[in-house]
């Protein structure tokens, strides 16, 4: 973000500091970063300097170049601590590997494969730093999942791919699949859909990850992720019991009620199931 930006500090994106509220100077819109932008469903929490690369002034559309300094409390800190500055590059680099090796994979592997939807293609969406790891959704033509990278100090490579790995959530626990792929190196993944054909357009996905973005870090999801569990192993532990009469009586059972899987609280509704889940 810092790449011709006019606001204040003769363009030096990295005197602003992770609490500065910036103003348009167009339509005098306030991003207030203890508040986040909830027309982007932007968290709150998330610095000027930390916004996605396309995200724009929500009341004018004005780029976020055309924002300055109205306020910024930890101004004299940023400008002792020019690594604020370097994480935000670290980030948006780490961001763009995954996106290129996913789009080599695309044009490599992909194109040919039945079920992808031509329609879409490869989009990280909503990465922020989260314990120090870089976490958000990339949308590509045949999935859609969450992803977490390693933190600049650590070291995935080690990671044995298929391995699985429960992570907690303030909505919930999600499994997540451990990968490592040459650009990128070692990653953990939680599938949200596959295959993507129910998608009509690329804007629409996006807007579906920009909703998980927000939606696992909802505490008032926790209740519904849970009961979504209680039902499943209730009903899994009644067909069981079920299971010998259902074979003396071939046909008669109906199938059972579909259970909401926690992707789909956390997707508000809109993930599906995954194969073989």
């Amino acid at each position: 973000m810092s790449a011709g930006f006019e606001g204040s500090y003769g363009g030096r994106a990295d005197r602003i500091s992770s609490a500065a509220v910036m103003e348009c100077k167009i339509c005098w819109t306030v991003y207030d970063p203890a508040l986040g932008d909830e027309f982007r469903q932007i968290l709150p929490g998330t610095p000027f300097a930390a916004l996605p690369e396309d995200w724009t002034c929500p009341t004018c559309d004005a780029p976020a170049a055309q924002f300055m300094v109205r306020d910024d409390p930890g101004a004299a800190d940023a400008a002792s601590r020019p690594g604020a500055r370097d994480a935000a590059s670290w980030l948006a680099g780490r961001v763009a590997a995954l996106e290129a090796e996913f789009r080599e994979i695309w044009h490599g592997k992909m194109r040919d494969v039945p079920l992808v939807n031509a329609s879409l293609h490869v989009e990280a969406v909503g990465f922020a730093l989260y314990d120090g790891r870089p976490l958000g959704v990339l949308v590509a033509p045949w999935f859609m999942n969450l992803f977490l990278l390693p933190a600049e100090d650590e070291d995935w490579s080690d990671l044995t791919p298929g391995a699985k790995e429960v992570l907690d959530f303030p909505s919930g626990s999600y499994e997540f699949i451990h990968n490592v792929r040459p650009m990128v190196g070692g990653y953990k993944a939680c599938s949200l859909f596959s295959p993507m054909t129910d998608f009509a357009s690329q804007l629409q996905a996006v807007d579906v990850a920009r909703a998980v973005t927000v939606e696992l870090f909802k505490a008032e999801n926790l209740e519904e992720t849970d009961r979504a569990a209680e039902i499943r192993s209730t009903r899994e532990a009644e067909l069981a019991a079920a299971e010998p009469a259902c074979e003396a009586e071939e046909g008669a059972a109906d199938e059972p009620p579909a259970v909401p899987t926690r992707r789909a609280v956390i997707s508000g509704g809109l993930a599906t199931e995954a194969p073989g889940e």
